[in-house]
């Protein structure tokens, strides 16, 4: 049984605007996959936790950060505006289960409609909550919010808001979105876009125009997805970035640029990074969405490893630099220049950790044996050629899930397949102290 309660909320800081460039670039990006985007996920509650905590919470979140409380406006050919109202009622579910033990599978449920259901932009509030109650007993919670209105950094900025629940919800001194869009459109603002654009301008010049190709093996649906469970990476990731002195982030850019390299016969190789843009000044603890791509060019040919990691230090530095910009300006610009640049990379797994233990090379190799792999996901609709998302082990145990989805039309199965092969391949060579990786 389900029923709904209905929190009251008021706040500060309304008005209408343009979206951000970050919210322009993620509605692009929503439109062209067909995908929600939406982001969150299900958390167990301590035992007697009260409903009121819950209510309470959602309460002041809302009141406190006018992201929570944007809608979208729509009219004419441009993109929506985002309008924030200062007063509403948001809704929190409450999903009943008769045991205790369907009340994961019940969470686990809401956590996936949550997520693949797209927000009515024009009238839902970019929040859901929900809450899991066995008998008198809160199990879990649901919270997932629509990408437009925060990305995880803004996430992890409103857990950390948590921290003043119990005092007024007035606003916070941080920058709104509203604040964020009306910045950018200044002359500063739009030098700082000019600025990212000649970057970008630089990068895509210094790439061959693209050339027609397919795999060989087109599938429907188009786009295959194949997860690596890997302790190898893992532990090569930690040994090569603790001899480099450079974050494990790094490393993995260095080995893609390899990997990727190395199969399509040598050149530069393009990947797209996701920048936080919190380090600019201003946005540190702001509320929102901020992330945009950063785009980087190496070549590997015929370097050490260890001297390609400092390269791929390098090439994202300068992509974190660049990645905050106009996106109409980058999209007048890909139309100018178009490059075979729909290659992302996102290591997800927040960076090296401190005070791990440092494997050997043979413990790396070691663990090749313990790699498991899978196809975890076919799909229509994706607005890269080729995805690597990074992510610590979802069963908990000292390995990377590598999730390579590609595009079976670019990218056959067996192309996929041998990439996340030859990605685990460059990695244990290199965890080998000196020994060169080269692209060819």
């Amino acid at each position: 049984m389900t029923s709904r309660i209905l929190v009251p909320f008021q706040g500060e800081g309304t008005g209408v605007g343009p979206l951000t460039w970050a919210q322009h670039s993620m509605w692009q990006t929503m439109q062209e996959s067909g995908r929600s985007m939406n982001i969150g996920g299900a958390l167990p509650l301590p035992p007697g936790t009260p409903l009121e905590a819950m209510t309470r919470t959602l309460q002041y979140l809302v009141s406190r950060h006018p992201a929570l409380r944007t809608r979208l406006e729509f009219g004419g050919d441009g993109p929506p505006r985002q309008v924030v109202a200062d007063a509403g009622e948001a809704v929190v579910e409450v999903v009943d289960v008769p045991a205790a033990g369907d009340a994961g599978a019940a969470a686990e449920e809401l956590r996936r409609r949550y997520l693949d259901d797209k927000f009515d932009y024009a009238v839902e509030w970019p929040v859901r909550m929900a809450v899991v109650r066995c008998g008198p007993e809160l199990t879990h919670v649901v919270l997932v919010y629509c990408h437009l209105a925060v990305d995880s950094f803004g996430i992890d900025e409103l857990v950390r808001d948590l921290a003043h629940l119990d005092g007024p919800a007035s606003p916070r001194d941080s920058l709104t979105p509203l604040a964020i869009a009306a910045g950018e459109q200044t002359p500063g603002g739009v030098r700082k876009s000019r600025k990212s654009l000649r970057y970008w301008e630089q990068q895509l010049l210094s790439l061959p125009a693209p050339q027609p190709g397919a795999s060989g093996d087109a599938r429907e649906p188009r786009f295959w997805e194949l997860t690596l469970r890997s302790p190898a990476i893992h532990r090569a990731l930690r040994t090569v970035a603790h001899r480099t002195g450079f974050d494990s982030t790094f490393v993995a850019l260095a080995a893609y640029t390899v990997a990727r390299g190395r199969l399509a016969g040598g050149g530069p190789v393009a990947a797209q990074l996701v920048v936080n843009n919190r380090f600019r000044p201003g946005y540190a603890d702001a509320v929102g969405l901020l992330v945009q791509n950063g785009l980087c060019v190496i070549d590997a040919a015929d370097e050490p490893f260890d001297e390609l990691v400092r390269r791929a230090w390098n090439a994202a530095t300068n992509a974190f630099a660049h990645g905050y910009y106009d996106p109409a300006g980058l999209a007048e610009l890909l139309h100018r220049l178009p490059r075979d640049i729909a290659y992302l990379v996102n290591d997800r797994r927040g960076g090296t950790a401190a005070g791990a233990t440092i494997p050997t090379a043979d413990e790396v190799k070691a663990a090749v044996a313990l790699t498991t792999s899978q196809w975890t996901r076919k799909i229509d609709r994706l607005t890269y050629t080729m995805i690597v998302n990074i992510d610590a082990a979802a069963d908990g145990t000292d390995a990377v899930d590598v999730a390579v989805t590609a595009d079976t039309h670019r990218i056959g199965p067996a192309g996929i397949e041998a990439f996340g092969r030859e990605l685990e391949a460059v990695l244990v060579a290199a965890a080998s102290e000196g020994e060169p990786n080269r692209a060819q």
